[in-house]
């Protein structure tokens, strides 16, 4: 039975004697497109270098990104949703296209995983209006013996762009016995504000690979939890809950699933809350909790979270395992009693002999009842359930977390826009500001989200800050603004980084080379871009809101004149 580990080191391996370079997976809370939740794609850190800018491990890269998508979290139940999972990638920025990359999926499948070639099949993209048919890739795979070739509309087998406009290009996904097990996308064209495909300068090649199926599909499993990536976590839940996951399959996962989340979330540095990332985290813990209970578990959180941490012993930021326990019980203990009053709640509208389906959504999303509950709850108390009232509130939910994640992905992720470039530039003049006035030069950027309307920037901090310090820090970047300096950037290694006193938090998260901005003897910090080319460029910059966003760490909006 191949593992999670010998997948991931045999794809590695290979690409690395292909002149890959491995980069680190990044945060889950995105630096470079901070406009998303969470980092959903493994191409997702690196959308400034397939938009033209320069890598600093190289043209050809590799690695296992860690991933979290959102959108679809009421799915997770069956066999193959998860909202944690693995991607491999590896990319071409402007170097090998086509051929290349289809040489090296077919290599690696049959002569690496030793997949017979007769059990894979192809499909390509069918061409439309003025985008040609891709006969190109076909033509690849057919000198390569695949005969089993399909040709799809876009739905199935175009990419992009994220936006309106940006990269985009057709794809070719590969299958063994049917099922999907890779995808190498072929960024050839850039979509216009006037929708037009114009060719691009710089063709990129952005494959991805789910480790979670794909283990699944070698070891000849249909249930991707029968895998080493949830295994051992299905069988503490049946250890607790004294119950076999034959039978409770879909409690089971769902418990699985979301405490690994969770787990993930929390190591980046997010805790419970009531908005954004910290949502999301609570929603997870809690909708775990709720499952917990059916079982007729209590107390069980951490207790399943430390399967986790044994799976996944590869990633050094799950090494604050205390912390991270220690936030899922707390969340655990705070929904027990929320549940409680829930359950108050439900009997206060049963006294009607009717649920609405608003009632029910209040019950669904404020006291974490899943629908489930709610109609064995009715059924139990004889009383009717406006089921398609629920539907439509619950509709309208998942239409605005998906403009909180993927929505808010498609904005973000090709907007390299001239106001966002200025105001990017204008979060490091920021920061180092920050650091002069307060007289702390252990602050540090927490979390930023930059729009072409704003900038906000999170950094650490134990208190409000004074009117007048506000205005010393923002008179101190229009100084620099003024001054017309010049944002000279760099490569080097994040030790000569760190030597030369860029501002990052030097873990593993670096690879051997980093992009380091300089702005004269005032700022220096390590950062993906894009930033202008000199601070002149940037107009008048002013704060329009300092505020806490959790505890010891403070928020700033600003703007742009």
């Amino acid at each position: 039975m191949i593992t999670r580990k010998e997948l991931i080191k045999k794809y590695i391996d290979f690409f690395k004697s292909k002149k890959h370079k491995e980069i680190p997976s990044a945060s889950l809370i995105p630096e470079n497109d901070p406009t998303v939740l969470f980092t959903t794609a493994g191409m997702h850190p690196l959308v400034p270098y397939l938009l033209g800018q320069k890598h600093p491990m190289g043209k050809r890269i590799c690695d296992v990104q860690k991933c979290i998508r959102t959108g679809d979290i009421d799915e997770v139940g069956d066999a193959t949703h998860h909202t944690f999972f693995e991607m491999l990638g590896n990319w071409s920025l402007g170097d090998y296209f086509k051929i290349e990359a289809i040489n090296y999926s077919f290599e690696f499948l049959t002569k690496i995983l030793m997949i017979p070639k007769e059990k894979l099949s192809v499909t390509c993209f069918a061409g439309e209006k003025e985008i040609p048919k891709d006969e190109e890739a076909a033509e690849v795979w057919k000198s390569l013996g695949i005969k089993n070739i399909k040709f799809l509309g876009r739905e199935d087998n175009f990419w992009g762009p994220a936006g309106k406009t940006g990269p985009c290009g057709p794809d070719t996904e590969m299958f063994v016995n049917g099922v999907e097990i890779w995808n190498d996308v072929f960024m050839q064209y850039n979509k216009n504000s006037e929708g037009k495909y114009v060719p691009l300068n710089q063709k990129n090649v952005d494959t991805g690979m789910g480790v979670e199926r794909t283990i699944a599909i070698l070891n000849g499993l249909d249930d991707n939890y029968l895998t080493d990536c949830f295994l051992p976590i299905i069988k503490k839940i049946e250890k607790i809950s004294g119950k076999k996951y034959e039978g409770n399959k879909k409690t089971m996962r769902i418990i699985a699933d979301h405490i690994k989340a969770a787990v993930f979330i929390i190591s980046d540095g997010i805790v419970p809350s009531n908005t954004e990332q910290g949502y999301i985290v609570r929603r997870l813990i809690r909708r775990a909790v709720k499952y917990g209970n059916e079982l007729e578990m209590k107390d069980f959180t951490s207790k399943v979270a430390e399967t986790v941490f044994e799976i996944y012993n590869d990633y050094p930021e799950l090494k604050n395992k205390k912390t991270i326990l220690q936030e899922i019980e707390n969340e655990e203990e705070k929904f027990q009693l929320t549940l409680e009053k829930g359950i108050a709640q439900f009997k206060k509208f049963a006294s009607n002999k009717i649920i609405s389906g608003k009632e029910a959504f209040l019950l669904y999303q404020s006291y974490g009842f899943p629908r489930e509950m709610i109609t064995e709850e009715c059924k139990r108390e004889k009383i009717k359930f406006n089921e398609k009232e629920f539907e439509l509130e619950l509709k309208k939910h998942q239409e605005l977390s998906r403009t909180a994640t993927q929505g808010k992905f498609k904005s973000g992720l090709a907007d390299q826009s001239e106001k966002t470039t200025k105001l990017h530039t204008a979060t490091h003049l920021l920061l180092s500001s920050l650091r002069i006035v307060l007289e702390e030069d252990n602050i540090i950027q927490k979390g930023s989200n930059i729009t072409p309307e704003r900038l906000r920037l999170d950094f650490n901090f134990n208190r409000k800050l004074t009117s007048e310090e506000i205005k010393k820090v923002e008179d101190l970047v229009n100084a620099q603004i003024q001054k017309s300096c010049e944002v000279r950037r760099e490569e080097m290694s994040p030790a000569e980084a760190k030597k030369k006193g860029a501002i990052g938090v030097f873990d593993k998260k670096y690879g051997e080379k980093v992009s380091v901005y300089t702005v004269e003897d005032f700022s220096k910090e390590i950062c993906a871009g894009p930033h202008v080319k000199n601070t002149c460029e940037i107009g008048h910059f002013k704060i329009t809101k300092e505020e806490g966003s959790s505890a010891g760490i403070r928020r700033i909006k600003a703007i742009i004149e």
